[in-house]
């Protein structure tokens, strides 16, 4: 099911950039075993998934620092926190795939939607605020890494999402101006990167903060993958009041 606040201009969408984790692929028992292995190192007690779940999406930086006030009666010290943050690293490397996978219907709606209604070629990337090199990784391995002509993560440049430098070098790399681009995510980060940029916003509720997307209101919400090709096709979809 897919709600429209603001029909996008299907015919017109030249790029459309992806997050990662919670639309693109779930990785939260990845994510979250490699949070509380940190904990563990740091002599602190593992938290529910649920909990870190909610940490996730600012960047592993964010996410270890969030954890580790969490799980502390005082926030890290800046040694504690690089500490932990080089051991998480180091850990995710080796535990990124044991359990992360792509959302059912996603290799199939990326391959849907490589053209646009004319005919002609549409670009799509990725844009993450994981770090680069594992966002990469976990594309190669899933099949997703040959829809994309970037993948770009929290580390590609000197600002993350929400501030809109990612998309607008995405947006020159495919030679396309802000109103021919949309941002597809599962966070109120991700409709915030779209609007301070000046491109259009899809909200995956399927995914890991689906309960920031309310109150962010993107152009269009979907429930999931499959319905990123209906979103794009706004003629076959009824306007939500």
């Amino acid at each position: 099911m897919l709600r429209v606040f603001r029909p996008l201009p299907s015919d017109s969408l030249k790029l459309l950039v992806f997050d990662l984790d919670g639309t693109l692929i779930d990785s939260c028992k990845d994510l979250c075993n490699s949070v509380n292995a940190t904990l563990r190192h740091c002599g602190l007690d593992p938290q529910a998934d649920q909990a870190i779940a909610g940490f996730i999406g600012d960047g592993a930086l964010m996410l270890v620092r969030r954890a580790l006030t969490a799980g502390s009666a005082a926030p890290p010290a800046e040694a504690q926190l690089a500490q932990a943050y080089d051991f998480f690293l180091a850990y995710y490397r080796e535990h990124k795939l044991d359990f992360t996978y792509a959302y059912a219907g996603v290799l199939d709606a990326l391959a849907s939607l490589v053209e646009l209604p004319d005919g002609s070629a549409r670009s799509m990337a990725v844009l993450t605020n994981k770090p680069v090199r594992p966002a990469r990784a976990i594309c190669e391995a899933l099949g997703l890494a040959p829809f994309f002509l970037n993948i770009y993560g929290g580390n590609s440049f000197a600002t993350k999402k929400p501030d809109p430098e990612g998309l607008f070098a995405l947006m020159a790399e495919a030679g396309a101006r802000p109103e021919e681009t949309v941002m597809i995510g599962d966070s109120d980060v991700d409709v915030h990167t779209a609007r301070n940029a000046g491109a259009w916003s899809i909200g995956c509720t399927f995914g890991l903060a689906p309960h920031t997307l309310e109150a962010a209101r993107p152009d269009v919400s979907v429930d999931e993958p499959a319905d990123w090709t209906a979103a794009l096709a706004p003629a076959k979809i009824d306007l939500q009041q």
